[in-house]
């Protein structure tokens, strides 16, 4: 086999494979071979067929599979001698093996782009220090103090108000009839927070407890769900109760209720710490990316079209999924699928370029990730979606995800690396405006 290696970009090749007639026959011999071993036919024994009949029987099988397989080793072996990974599927252009004939066909695939680290030891750059403020902790006190709010019926016959909870029945109709899936018993809705649709809760608050109203309900045109969008149904409801929230004091009793805590103030001293630590990770990953993004612009590189798609699509993807918990489709944007690439691809090409930088100084820095490591972050992810983690695994690495994964967490491991060769000031905040 010889091959000739054609740079069609920086990041793409193309390569031009020659196979002789004596690799081309012995390829079919050793398919014809194999195929000997295991097929039955009527008036021979297992493994006895005659080669030339059994290329007669299965010509198509035989040819297509010693093409594929020959491919395939010569596409290792060539990878392998231009010490190249390949970013995107490797692209076969050719016919099929014809015994007695010399064989041609053409592979072409990306890989990474190459450029001159620029030097980052000593790089200038500036962080800010973490600060908290007692308002914020006497914030999360409250949240937490509200959330073990004992409900209490309330008093007197009066209708809910916003922070109060109201106990109801609803049920949806449709010209007379009951929709179905559109019905609860006893349903705890919290007013003022927006849990439901405004003309649900519109609907809900004037009524006392006890009593019973119904009204038109219209659910929105880019509703999820799309039997109901842009629908007017008429909405029953009853109110069973109203119920209050009963604060309970700020003190030891509380601490030790909410998480165990010997005081207040060892809860106190808890919820600092635990901003501390996310307010410093916010501003050291802050940090990061304008080192990161003033290296990005001392270096010019062209972009793998593949790794671009890649990002394009997961934008989109975090983007459906973003809208749908606010109970919209991607239809609600009005974009066609052209635009919505348009207006993602400049973030796309941004992330592209940060990865390629930052994998090519993990190389540098002899940055690896383990096999252990790459678990651990697909045992997070199967935590965070609910998933079995020996099933979340296989879907990796049966579609080529586990490669990206690795990538990802060596390109974090990369600029924690060049991060501390960089010549870091601690700043004050900034005022707020």
């Amino acid at each position: 086999m010889e091959y000739k290696v054609e740079d069609v970009s920086p990041v793409k090749k193309k390569v031009n494979v020659t196979v002789p007639v004596e690799e081309v026959d012995a390829a079919l011999g050793a398919a014809i071979a194999m195929y000997r071993t295991s097929v039955n036919l009527d008036g021979f024994r297992k493994g006895k067929v005659p080669a030339s009949i059994v290329e007669n029987r299965f010509r198509k099988e035989i040819y297509a599979e010693a093409t594929q397989d020959l491919v395939n080793v010569h596409i290792n072996e060539i990878v392998t001698s231009l010490e190249v990974s390949p970013l995107s599927r490797i692209d076969f252009d050719g016919g099929e093996l014809e015994r007695g004939k010399e064989f041609s066909y053409t592979i072409s695939f990306e890989v990474m782009p190459q450029f001159d680290l620029p030097d980052y030891e000593g790089f200038a750059v500036e962080q800010e220090k973490a600060v908290v403020d007692e308002k914020e902790v006497d914030e999360v006190i409250a949240r937490i103090r509200r959330n073990m709010a004992e409900l209490v019926p309330v008093a007197e016959t009066r209708p809910g108000a916003d922070g109060d909870v109201v106990v109801l029945d609803f049920a949806a109709f449709e010209n007379g009839e009951p929709i179905e899936g559109v019905s609860a018993e006893n349903f705890q809705l919290s007013l003022g927070e927006k849990q439901s649709l405004e003309d649900f809760e519109n609907l809900v608050k004037p009524i006392p407890a006890g009593q019973e109203a119904e009204g038109p309900i219209t659910f929105p045109d880019d509703f999820l769900n799309p039997d109901f969008a842009g629908k007017t149904v008429t909405m029953k409801v009853k109110v069973h109760a109203v119920k209050e929230r009963r604060l309970p004091e700020i003190d030891d009793a509380l601490a030790q209720k909410a998480g165990g805590f010997e005081s207040m103030e060892k809860m106190r001293e808890t919820v600092v710490t635990s901003y501390m630590q996310s307010r410093e990770q916010l501003h050291k990953a802050t940090a990061q990316k304008s080192m990161l993004d003033k290296l990005l612009k001392m270096v010019d590189f062209a972009l793998p079209e593949s790794m671009v798609d890649m990002y394009v699509g997961n934008l989109i993807e975090d983007m459906r999924v973003k809208m749908e918990r606010q109970g919209r489709g991607l239809e609600s944007l009005g974009k066609t699928p052209e635009q919505l690439r348009e207006q993602v691809l400049p973030e796309a090409q941004q992330i592209a370029r940060s990865q390629i930088f930052l994998l090519a100084a993990g190389r540098k820095e002899a940055v690896e990730v383990s096999e252990q490591e790459v678990d651990g972050q697909l045992q997070q992810l199967a935590m965070r979606s609910g998933q079995d983690f020996d099933t979340l695994k296989d879907y990796y690495v049966r579609n080529g995800l586990i490669f990206n994964l690795r990538d990802r967490l060596i390109a974090d491991k990369a600029m924690d690396a060049i991060y501390a060769k960089a010549n870091v000031t601690m700043v004050d905040p900034a005022p707020a405006a």
